[in-house]
């Protein structure tokens, strides 16, 4: 086995449900590597609120080491409302990393599975299948834990550049050139509040830039409220879309209520180097511990991971495994699973042993 098919993973379990997810996703990848060439060297590491209460820190300087030594990041979910700062906010290592390592590109895919139900009429005849694109590393979540605080007031700053927004574009545009080439529309829009705010104005004036460097791909201007608009009536219209931090934490949440929920919603925040694979979903510590967590979204973000690990190293078997876990999640779902949060029966260990199964 050459050497650049072996893999060393750096895994976050995090807290509540995270480790109930994450198991799973590690016996799929373990699947995979019996049947692949692939091999992978999983390292677990703490962070999260639970860390923060026994320590002080939401992740010790070993777990950071470890993420930038390894070839990539799986983290389950990190964060309880009970365990928060001295300023009330909650304990977010996913956030700090995207810092930590320039994690500009938050990639929120939302796929509606055969079999999962959608809340827009037509969309299991019509299809959802989209890419939202969010800054992560600037907008108004720049200002976490900067704000200003008086009796009288609270002012937050958002800030874009143009480096970041530069970088944001090109990973954009190479996305919606990488959709087109495997038969998706590949057409790409720009979500913003640009007729107010003369930052959103300057963020879709380097989209206009980059744009001309990709003629190919076809291009749209959004206005964020009427983008949301039109995502909850006709979704199968969009292909991708790119947007500032905080529009795109919502919108993103939108998509994925599209599709079935947060708990069939992969993702990735994704930099130049580095990268973090992490299902949308939260900690859920109300069904913490009872086998009723969906352990999709965490399943898809590992594949969505072995894609770009394909990508970073030009290993296409790690791309044709990320396609047989996606496979593999259709086909359990379009038989009939049914997961509780849809009112079902099957929890975490049904649709883990189906996926298993289906590989």
């Amino acid at each position: 086995m050459s050497a650049n098919n072996a893999f060393h993973i750096a895994v976050l379990a995090g807290d509540g449900i995270g480790p109930e997810v994450m198991a799973p996703a590690l016996e799929v990848l373990r699947k995979i590597e019996s049947k692949s060439g692939l091999s992978f060297r999983f390292t677990e590491a703490p962070a999260g609120a639970n860390n923060y209460r026994a320590t002080g820190k939401s992740m010790p300087d070993s777990t950071i080491k470890l993420c930038e030594e390894a070839d990539a990041i799986l983290l389950g979910a990190c964060g309880l409302p009970s365990v928060r700062y001295p300023d009330n906010t909650e304990i977010a290592p996913q956030i700090e990393l995207r810092f930590i390592f320039d994690l500009y590109a938050g990639v929120r895919p939302a796929r509606l599975i055969p079999g999962v139900p959608s809340p827009i009429v037509g969309a299991d005849k019509r299809g959802i299948d989209l890419v939202v694109i969010r800054e992560s590393t600037e907008g108004l979540f720049a200002s976490m834990g900067k704000g200003v605080v008086t009796h009288e007031d609270a002012r937050e700053t958002m800030v874009i550049t143009r480096k970041t927004s530069e970088r944001l574009f090109d990973f954009s545009f190479r996305l919606a050139e990488r959709r087109k080439a495997r038969g998706k529309p590949g057409s790409l829009a720009c979500v913003d509040k640009a007729n107010v705010f003369k930052a959103f104005a300057f963020f879709r004036g380097i989209f206009d830039e980059i744009a001309k460097k990709h003629p190919d791909v076809k291009t749209d201007r959004l206005y964020v409220d009427a983008c949301s608009a039109m995502l909850v009536k006709r979704p199968w219209d969009f292909d991708v879309m790119v947007m500032e931090n905080m529009f795109g934490d919502i919108v993103s949440d939108i998509t994925a209520s599209l599709i079935g929920g947060l708990g069939m919603a992969p993702s990735a925040d994704i930099g130049d180097k580095y990268a973090v694979f992490q299902p949308c979903h939260g900690t859920a510590p109300d069904i913490m511990g009872q086998g009723k967590a969906n352990p999709t979204g965490m399943i898809l973000s590992a594949a969505m991971m072995l894609d770009w690990l394909a990508d970073k190293h030009g290993v296409e078997s790690a791309a044709e495994a990320g396609e047989q876990i996606e496979r593999a999640v259709d086909q359990v779902y379009a038989g009939g699973l049914k997961p509780m949060e849809f009112g079902g029966s099957n929890g975490t260990a049904d649709i883990t042993k189906a996926v298993l199964s289906a590989l």
